[in-house]
């Protein structure tokens, strides 16, 4: 009789077929490549003409867009509130059409009375078309196909997953580890073809202010006039591409499923936290109607965006990092960033140094580790606070108890940065969904708005002072040995050495994860 084999031996033995399974299921996704992806099945469809009064919203923007010949109106939406409110009123004020992409959409209160407010424009002959990513609609395709059985309304899915849900969805994960890498950042809202928010806000109860944990600071863009037939262009491009994979050629419905969200939004619309929301978009439509012009009117505005194939794409001249970096390089005396994510990388960070290097102020908002909801992330970036702060760039961290500054219902939480904006040279300016890190540059699609207009950069360097302020940040700076130091410049001012309102295991898990070669991925 044999000898059976060492345990050690028979656990490395099962972990080599473990691995060699894993290789194999990649290398067949390798091989197999976009077979493997699901196929686009949807008809063809554009943007519905615009008409010089055939809905409301054509009616205004018409009258408004007369007094500005060949000029965008653009309006900040730095609260939660308002970004909410403002959503709703141009939803609620559509006739003709809405186009909407998002990267993620939660089932939560916030989307819940979004998808109501979809449903019954749909109701009134609205053609609604929204296009979403599939990385984060896992387990809610129940929702997706509820509203997709509208006639009226119709849900595509980028870049998604053949198996909707379970084991066999994360063996599709591991197969498909580079292709399903590549994710649609972008988020914007069109009403009627006329009027448009895009920015950072996905659809959820915390870029919303309506959580009572933790909330992100965002910022929309909302824009009429000229530059949404720009991101009308945008979203039909996305909207056509082989990336878009209608939700009914995915997954299965009913009509009853219709009927059931609809009451469990009905439901969620009665809850003491929505009320907030419901009497700011009540006050929304009287503060629209008492103001004849709430809107700037600026000539070089522009709605810009990766294209929806850039994965497949080795020529760069129109991606979104490429148009953004020559602005940023181009600036002569200032350059302010705010970016919740921000891994410069060695080219980044060389192009920042050689920016001082020629004089340019360069300011840097991102997240603390307490506030950064992504720890990876904060790993990725802790190499680089040293040589920026030699070469001369300020560095602000957000805190994740910041004394609150808006209207939001639960502003004195716990926030977490999610605007990603910049301004240069007191005119030009960027808002958007591009994170200063490669994920942004290299995997993910984004989109955002640039202009070049000293009243919008005067509002966004507001934004900018705002969050870089003692009682919303912290300020950066190197001892005499180059270890970096936290500077609490609310009296009395305090130097701190450890990352502040951290915990040891948060600082050991970035730690960890700094040395793990990871930025790619970031």
């Amino acid at each position: 009789m044999t000898e059976s084999l060492p345990l050690w031996r028979r656990l490395l033995r099962v972990l080599a077929i473990v691995l060699a399974l894993l290789v194999l299921l990649v290398l067949s996704g390798l091989l197999l490549a976009d077979r493997l992806t699901p196929q686009a099945r949807g008809e063809r469809s554009g943007v519905l003409p615009v008409q010089a009064a055939q809905t409301r919203i054509d009616r205004e923007v018409s009258a408004l867009q007369a007094a500005h010949p060949g000029q965008s109106g653009v309006a900040f939406l730095s609260d939660g509130l308002d970004a909410f409110a403002a959503r709703s009123v141009i939803t609620e004020r559509a006739e003709r059409s809405l186009d909407l992409q998002y990267y993620i959409w939660h089932d939560d209160l916030i989307g819940h009375l979004m998808a109501r407010a979809l449903h019954d424009a749909a109701e009134r002959g609205v053609r609604v078309r929204l296009l979403l990513d599939d990385m984060n609609a896992q387990d809610k395709d129940a929702l997706m196909m509820a509203l997709d059985s509208h006639p009226n309304i119709e849900i595509r899915l980028y870049n998604p997953f053949r198996n909707r849900s379970g084991i066999w969805r994360m063996v599709e994960m591991v197969q498909r580890v580079f292709s399903v890498n590549h994710r649609m950042h972008n988020k914007s809202w069109i009403a009627d073809g006329r009027v448009a928010i895009v920015g950072g806000r996905n659809i959820g109860e915390e870029y919303f202010s309506a959580r009572a944990d933790v909330n992100f600071r965002d910022l929309d863009l909302l824009v009429a006039g000229e530059a949404v037939d720009e991101a009308n262009q945008v979203f039909d491009d996305y909207w056509n591409s082989d990336a878009a994979v209608p939700i009914s050629a995915l997954a299965y419905h009913t009509r009853a499923q219709l009927r059931l969200l609809m009451r469990e939004s009905d439901n969620r619309a009665r809850l003491d936290a929505a009320q907030p929301y419901l009497e700011e978009v009540a006050a929304s439509r009287q503060r629209a109607r008492a103001s004849e012009e709430p809107l700037h009117w600026s000539g070089d505005v522009h709605i810009v965006s990766d294209p929806p194939m850039k994965h497949r794409r080795d020529d760069r001249h129109d991606w979104l990092v490429t148009r953004l970096v020559d602005m940023l390089t181009a600036a002569r005396h200032k350059a302010l960033l705010i970016s919740p994510y921000f891994v410069p990388g060695d080219e980044g960070l060389q192009g920042l140094a050689q920016m001082r290097a020629r004089d340019v102020q360069v300011g840097v908002i991102t997240n603390s580790l307490a506030a950064n909801d992504v720890v990876a992330v904060h790993g990725g970036y802790m190499h680089y606070r040293v040589p920026l702060l030699q070469a001369g760039v300020q560095l602000y961290e957000l805190k994740a108890h910041g004394q609150a500054t808006s209207s939001g219902l639960f502003g004195s939480s716990g926030a977490s940065l999610h605007t990603k904006a910049f301004v240069l040279d007191d005119r030009h300016g960027f808002v958007g969904s591009f994170n200063l890190d490669p994920r942004s540059a290299y995997l993910n699609t984004e989109m955002g708005v640039i202009f070049d207009d000293p009243v919008l950069a005067r509002q966004l360097t507001g934004e900018y002072l705002r969050l870089a302020s003692p009682e919303q940040s912290w300020w950066l700076g190197l001892d005499g040995r180059d270890r970096v130091r936290w500077l609490q410049r609310t009296p009395p001012p305090t130097w701190i050495g450890t990352e502040p309102d951290s915990s040891l295991r948060l600082r050991t898990s970035a730690r960890v994860i700094s040395w793990l070669p990871l930025e790619s991925q970031l």
